[in-house]
């Protein structure tokens, strides 16, 4: 199997070759739009589709003269798939910039598709420190767990929690949250008495959370994929760890915008780090909070929405300043070095590293007036850069 997926992929790396690197001639820019509309991710392609869109319904279908071409493409959260897609994106619909990236091994096996054929991957969603560094070509306007991971360990030990559990999805974002959560906690002078990883597919939460409370530590960090926050919740409040002493912390994905309502009493006063919450003070974010729900039924943003509507921003700005040429390479120069106001706070992408730099926020849920269960901020740490990029 392994065989064929190399033959395969190198097929394809020679069609795209053929494509004269696939730069569309119409006057349309094209943008393949590849995420996970179906299986356990799906909410995270609804976010950052309706986002998409959102910026595309606020700044107009047109870009430097060009008709901007948004291919939607579900790869249901399988790198094999996503991958495929991205070929055909190239290939056949000769786009100028993908974009999604649901997971970080849907990125991963785009990454050298994106090389070959000098087009510029924004990555929206997926998280690994490392994806940046796969190709020359990967833009990422999401976040890092990195980024997330260390604010709340220095946060902390200053504030009672020494002794931590680590409970993290086994996958690169896990490890990676994981692994700086460690590092940085110990050289706080905490301890990470035990490092529990659950499987990415059909998790089940319940014999490690008992795990848990059988260690009795101060808290339990977690780090699960958008989306499996609610489980994680729903297991910790019925095995009554909350009332046990234990206090659940972790990056922002376990209280995520789209889902914390349904959580219930339980997700009160939990304490996050993240680089984006739908109760960000500032009037752009508000503006931005007020029409994502008008487009879409109510349904409030998540960190996933932001990251697909910054990306779209870079997307347009780039397309703009090289007057929709559609080249590969002179697209990607003009995605570096953006700096902007986002919903989320200031951000830029580096031009070195490629990656996003933004504010960290650390967040306690709160229920306002309202009865509504919102990520309050009460701290910031401004213009984080990745840590995995910076040792």
């Amino acid at each position: 199997m392994h065989k064929r997926t190399v033959l395969q992929t190198a097929l394809a790396l020679g069609l795209i070759g053929a494509s004269g690197l696939a730069v569309a001639q119409d006057n349309v820019f094209k943008i393949g739009l590849i995420l996970p509309m179906t299986g356990p991710q799906a909410t995270t392609g609804r976010q950052i589709e309706a986002a998409a869109r959102l910026y595309m319904q606020q700044n107009g279908d047109t870009v430097a003269g060009k008709k901007v071409k948004l291919i939607v493409k579900d790869d249901t959260s399988l790198p094999d798939m996503t991958r495929r897609l991205a070929q055909e994106l190239i290939v056949n619909d000769k786009v100028n910039v993908i974009a999604g990236m649901g997971i970080t091994p849907s990125a991963l096996a785009v990454a050298p598709l994106a090389t070959q054929s000098k087009t510029p991957l924004v990555v929206m969603a997926a998280a690994t420190s490392s994806i940046t560094q796969a190709s020359p070509y990967i833009v990422r306007t999401s976040f890092t767990l990195p980024q997330a991971s260390v604010a709340l360990a220095d946060w902390a030990p200053r504030n009672g929690i020494k002794k931590v559990v680590t409970l993290v999805s086994d996958y690169g974002p896990g490890i990676d949250a994981e692994k700086f959560f460690k590092e940085r906690l110990q050289f706080n002078g905490g301890q990470v008495v035990e490092a529990l990883r659950v499987p990415l597919r059909s998790p089940d939460f319940a014999p490690f959370l008992q795990k848990v409370r059988d260690l009795k530590p101060d808290a339990l960090f977690v780090f699960v994929p958008s989306g499996a926050g609610a489980a994680v919740m729903k297991q910790f409040g019925e095995r009554g760890m909350d009332k046990a002493g234990i206090k659940l912390i972790g990056t922002g994905d376990v209280t995520d915008d789209d889902q914390l309502n349904d959580m219930g009493d339980v997700a009160l006063n939990v304490v996050t780090s993240h680089h984006y919450s739908a109760a960000h003070p500032s009037a752009a974010n508000k503006k931005f909070v007020d029409a994502f729900g008008k487009a879409n039924k109510g349904l409030r943003p998540n960190f996933m929405a932001v990251g697909g509507y910054d990306g779209m921003r870079v997307i347009y700005e780039a397309a703009r300043k090289t007057g929709g040429k559609g080249d590969g390479t002179a697209l990607l120069e003009a995605m570096k070095g953006q700096l902007f106001e986002s919903p989320r706070g200031p951000m830029f992408i580096d031009a070195q590293t490629r990656d996003v730099v933004h504010n960290i926020y650390l967040r306690k849920v709160e229920r306002n007036k309202d009865g509504q269960l919102w990520n309050v901020e009460f701290d910031v740490i401004k213009d984080v850069k990745d840590p995995g990029k910076t040792k």
